[in-house]
């Protein structure tokens, strides 16, 4: 077995590492469930003799024993990954049952640490003045989250806070696993794939008794929604989608708003939403709720003429039409598009072949960020879906990716990127994988992909780029993707504005037959068509973001969360609620993000300021502005604040003018 972690020996001692281990971290993916568990035990135990040794260290200098914590930590935070991902990805029950285990057991040891007195105190006496710039943010910000946490309570208040931290890692993991597994069919007949393009209809044959199964996997839904020419279709289809996880996760949402309630309490927050607010840009929740009513506000007269068009689109073929039903806003969305900007999938789709767009994400960031990536097919990884690349700067190697890019049973079903190991100068160089969901190239199927898909594709791309590049610093703990959370999207939406210029569209967007460019006129109506409907697509991001506030801003006594939800998008959208459908037990965010889906639209507001600088140069692609934001911006990782590196690369503090500019725009 190959870990990246260091050998016992030299587990707290940096001066034993010359240069940081070569990458592997995915191998510990490929053991059996037992060596699993005892590898995740074993960095457990590492990381508890760390915390005794920087306890009892005295007479060291600051940065020795900051040094200390800073790696028992990062060993903990090291198992903790591989636990999650494999959780997540793994095709085998027994070693997802295993990474779970580890999940809740070294969930339950940082839990400990945060709780620890001695640790905290020790740490609150180091002389912050005898630390680099980096070290002493690091150090206020770990600080301010051992407040958070509560190891200034009392003894009593410190045992219960720790039975809701493992309560409600349990409750994430089971919310998640329900997600996860929930996966529902629906029986079509050919007829109802009408208006599907011819790739889609051809990997959906009916079996022998004429049926075709659909599966609530995005790789069906989104199409479906977006192509079908029957309404009944994507009514049936819209309405399935929002049962999965039903009715598991009704309860199971319940407790977990229930618990993170009473921890706030514990930590004498009025609710969840003002605590999990506390430590990001924005600070209180308060100030969230006024965020998603401004951008409501800018976007409203935006979305009341795109609903107007949707309308008066659907009047085309049912002059009766009083109303914009959900299910239709996708298929009407894309008539328009093709109506009035000349944007049709069937001519689009085959330029984004899986393989091509692939390709294209590791061309176009190399060439932005003067970097290359080396495939590495010897590489141990949990499944042979997985590809592995290292990544190179000249000779000196910056890191690992890995990509697992393509739906099966039993694996997350959205699209993220979870860190596999934090790197830490001399020490470990970052590992991060992208788990995704898009369309797998089969004999049969060239997996073409939405342009939708693509954008996502560089969204994700930009989040494990961002890990990578960041990745480098002295202290892990501010090492990679470490910035406040309603900041850590902005990287990945600035990276989504090199799918949408044209001239960088053409250079990769390539006929997967033909094997031709797509035509600059077509991709300049690809960006055109694109922005349309921006107005309800912010509204229905603010009404998302309502739903991940107004579940955390109350006390969750008694409260109906279907109900709300309803309100919410009756509110927010211009559509009536669906009585027997509940959105909320799959929407994957009330997890991970809880209280602050906000952070959506508030990192879109920074990247929107941070690309009219490249946009101001008129060729996104020069290389000298990239390397201002890679330098400024990227590389610092979460040794700043999130504002002053904005202002490190703009120059100025950011501003919401471009992003108002992009709302209002034609």
């Amino acid at each position: 077995m190959k870990f990246l972690l260091l050998p016992a020996a030299a587990a707290f001692s940096l001066a034993a590492a010359a240069a940081p281990v070569p990458p592997g971290a995915s191998a510990a993916l490929t053991v059996s469930p037992k060596d699993f568990l005892e590898a995740c035990h074993a960095d457990m135990a590492k990381a508890s003799a760390g915390m005794d040794r920087f306890k009892a260290t005295q007479g060291a200098r600051a940065s020795q024993k900051l040094d200390i914590y800073d790696i028992a930590q990062w060993t903990l935070g090291a198992a903790n990954s591989r636990a999650g991902l494999a959780h997540e990805t793994h095709p085998d029950a027994a070693v997802r049952d295993a990474a779970e285990k580890c999940d809740q057991e070294t969930s339950a040891l940082a839990t400990d640490f945060s709780l620890d007195r001695g640790i905290y105190d020790a740490l609150a006496k180091i002389d912050r003045n005898a630390v680099d710039a980096a070290g002493r943010y690091y150090m206020e910000r770990t600080l301010l989250e051992f407040r958070l946490g509560g190891v200034d309570k009392d003894e009593p208040t410190r045992v219960r806070l720790k039975e809701l931290d493992a309560e409600l890692v349990k409750l994430s993991q089971e919310f998640g696993k329900n997600i996860r597994e929930g996966v529902l069919t629906m029986e079509a007949a050919a007829a109802d794939l009408q208006g599907l393009p011819e790739d889609f209809i051809k990997g959906h044959q009916p079996d022998a008794a004429g049926k075709i199964v659909l599966k609530t996997d995005n790789t069906d839904y989104f199409p479906v929604m977006s192509y079908a020419k029957s309404g009944a279709v994507r009514e049936q289809f819209w309405k399935l989608y929002r049962l999965r996880a039903h009715p598991k996760n009704l309860a199971v949402l319940d407790q977990m708003l229930s618990r993170r309630n009473e921890k706030a309490r514990l930590l004498g927050f009025a609710n969840w939403a003002d605590y999990v607010t506390a430590s990001k840009m924005i600070g209180d929740g308060t100030k969230a709720a006024d965020f998603i009513e401004k951008i409501a506000v800018a976007a409203a007269a935006r979305a009341q003429h795109d609903y107007a068009d949707l309308l008066t689109r659907k009047k085309k073929d049912d002059p009766e039409a009083t109303e914009v039903k959900p299910w239709d806003a996708s298929y009407l969305n894309d008539r328009i598009k093709a109506e009035q900007y000349g944007v049709n999938a069937s001519e689009v789709r085959p330029y984004f072949q899986y393989e091509n767009v692939k390709n294209a994400v590791l061309a176009t960031t190399g060439k932005l960020f003067g970097i290359r990536y080396q495939r590495v097919s010897a590489a141990k990884v949990w499944h042979p879906d997985v590809e592995t690349y290292d990544v190179f700067e000249g000779s000196r190697l910056l890191g690992r990716i890995y990509l697992d890019m393509h739906p099966r049973e039993n694996k997350y079903k959205h699209y993220a990127n979870f860190g596999v190991l934090t790197g830490k100068k001399g020490v470990a160089l970052p590992e991060g994988a992208l788990i995704c969901n898009f369309a797998r190239p089969t004999a049969d199927d060239p997996g073409l992909l939405e342009y939708t898909d693509v954008i996502t594709f560089f969204h994700e791309f930009g989040h494990l780029l961002h890990g990578v590049l960041g990745g480098h610093q002295r202290w892990a703990g501010i090492s990679g993707i470490a910035n406040e959370r309603d900041f850590v999207e902005a990287p990945s939406q600035m990276l989504e504005e090199w799918a949408r210029d044209p001239k960088t569209l053409q250079s990769f967007a390539i006929h997967y037959q033909t094997k031709k460019p797509i035509p600059l006129e077509l991709a300049s109506k690809l960006r055109l068509a694109d922005d349309y409907g921006k107005g309800l697509f912010v509204r229905q991001q603010m009404y998302y973001a309502a739903i991940s506030l107004d579940f955390h801003n109350r006390d969750p006594k008694g409260l109906d969360t279907t109900r709300l939800s309803a309100q919410l998008q009756e509110k927010y959208t211009p559509y009536k609620s669906v009585p027997g459908t509940y959105f909320q037990e799959s929407f994957g965010h009330l997890d991970g993000y809880s209280a602050v889906y906000y952070t959506y639209m508030w990192s879109l507001v920074i990247a929107k300021d941070m690309f009219s600088a490249f946009s101001a140069q008129g060729d996104i692609m020069k290389p000298r502005m990239a390397a201002k934001y890679r330098r400024t911006v990227l590389e610092p990782g979460g040794s700043k604040p999130a504002a002053r590196l904005v202002q490190d690369f703009l120059g100025r503090p950011y501003s919401f003018k471009p992003y108002e500019e992009w709302l209002n725009g034609d």
